[in-house]
């Protein structure tokens, strides 16, 4: 079948599953979906949509229905037009870029938060996945000696893996100003600027200040919480300077104004906020350790993944190094890490495993190899499991059964490890083998606790959107301006 009768097929079993060319009121088309004003919600056979070859997934959004194609929107748009005649007029375009400007309200809870992030994270997934895969490529390389370490081709595939998280606050910087409505560039330069080496040095080298206001000594290398958070204030402050800035100057007031004040609040309120909260919780979860054992290493297992989500767990660091150095090992914070972190390999394996959509069976697949092998968690924690929250959930509860098993069995780490997956076991290889054991039975049983429940509890009643697409602003493409 050659692809003009393979869009002329699709289009014609997209219009009967939808009711009927009667039942369609306008339709148009964005950057990968096509968008329908449907007159009868009730005759839309969603199941039948969802499951067509062609199609990666298929949504409500308001009263508009969305069915996700990809790349190749532009050709099922027009094969539908040859076969229904119909088209995207002016008036039609405004009344459904007017639909789309004024979407339902959403009541304010721990959902929409979620949505937010995912919806930052998700255009993202292809580099989290490409520098995971990057990851796991060094580290066999690495394991069985195929090249030195210290050779050109090593050294490239190896910081060219950890680009794609060391600049993750860069990266999250335009997707979030998309998604918040802001300027994508400023958006961008607030992320650069966390990382910038000259900022990393001045800490590093002693305190820093701006206009006698401290700035709190943190590493926001691979993190996203403090630049998703601060790219939404600055999406609030630039409306503001566009409202009140004259015309003329303009251009120069609203990036100039929009940085002046974003610059001190980034760095001395925003960004420090999950460093410092991280300290905390860090000391709470030791004493917790300290009071009733292997209760702290569960807690801090089931929390690491928001830990992580908002950079508090940066305040782990100095622990380990100490511990390290007057115990020679560490009791806590590894074990919790290792088994945190394959748990959210197990919780994306069940995604990809329950789900009908090849694309999120795919892409979950990949996310699950990167976390268990590598214990590259950003693939799947941002682009499958806090996308979809209800697999989050499932890690939770199974890193915490998995963690409190090995903490009651003491499963101690006796050095650092160089992947956080089940490469890094051998740090648990002492004189008492038991010291292991427990550890493969914490991961174990964690593990397998949450891919059960998340093949119980994932669902897909409303198949979300590809990875490559954000639909929050996606401009409406008609066929005057296609």
């Amino acid at each position: 079948m050659n692809k003009k009768n393979e869009f002329n097929d699709l289009a014609e079993k997209i219009i009967d599953d939808l009711g009927g060319k009667e039942n369609i009121a306008f339709f148009t088309h964005c950057m990968t979906r096509l968008r329908f004003n449907i007159k009868d919600r009730a005759a839309v056979k969603e199941d039948e949509i969802i499951q067509l070859a062609g199609v990666i997934g298929a949504q409500w959004s308001g009263e508009q229905y969305q069915v996700i194609i990809g790349q190749n929107v532009g050709d099922a748009y027009q094969a539908i037009i040859n076969k229904t005649g119909l088209s995207g007029d002016k008036k039609q375009s405004q009344e459904t870029e007017q639909n789309e400007a004024t979407p339902t309200k959403k009541k304010f809870g721990i959902g929409m938060i979620f949505d937010a992030f995912a919806d930052c994270i998700s255009p993202l997934l292809p580099v989290l996945i490409g520098s995971g895969m990057l990851k796991i490529v060094t580290l066999v390389l690495s394991l069985t000696n195929a090249i030195s370490t210290e050779s050109g081709t090593y050294i490239i595939l190896d910081f060219a893996g950890d680009a794609g998280f060391y600049f993750l606050p860069v990266f999250v910087g335009a997707t979030a100003a998309r998604k918040f409505g802001g300027n994508m560039g400023l958006g961008m330069m607030l992320g650069a600027m966390l990382i910038h080496p000259n900022f990393i040095n001045a800490l590093v080298e002693g305190e820093l200040n701006f206009l006698s206001i401290p700035v709190y000594n943190a590493s926001y290398t691979s993190t996203i919480f403090p630049t998703i958070i601060a790219v939404f204030v600055m999406s609030q402050v630039e409306k503001q300077v566009v409202k009140y800035s004259p015309v003329a100057i303009r251009a120069v007031l609203e990036p100039l104004v929009t940085l002046l004040i974003m610059i001190p609040l980034t760095l001395c309120l925003i960004a420090p906020v999950g460093a410092i909260l991280g300290v905390y919780f860090s000391a709470a979860v030791m004493w917790l350790y300290d009071t009733v054992g292997f209760l702290g290493v569960a807690i801090l297992a089931a929390a690491w993944p928001f830990m992580v989500l908002t950079g508090m767990h940066s305040a782990i660091t100095p622990y380990l190094v100490q511990s390290f150095a007057t115990l020679g090992y560490e009791p806590i914070a590894l074990t919790a890490i290792i088994i945190a972190n394959l748990n959210q390999g197990a919780a994306a394996a069940a995604v990809a495993v329950k789900s009908k959509s090849a694309a999120i069976k795919s892409s979950a697949a990949t996310c699950a190899i990167t976390a268990i092998t590598a214990g590259v968690t950003e693939p799947a924690m941002f682009g499958i499991n806090l996308r979809f929250k209800k697999p989050m959930i499932g890690a939770t509860i199974g890193s915490f059964i998995g963690a409190a098993i090995a903490g009651l069995g003491g499963a101690y780490a006796y050095s650092f490890a160089a992947s956080a997956g089940i490469f890094a076991f051998p740090i648990y290889i002492t004189d008492n083998i038991q010291n292991l054991l427990w550890m493969v039975a914490g991961c174990s049983v964690g593990m397998v606790v949450t891919f059960v429940i998340n093949l119980f509890v994932y669902t897909e009643e409303i198949t979300p959107p590809a990875p490559v697409a954000n639909s929050v602003d996606e401009k409406v493409l008609t066929t005057q301006n296609a």
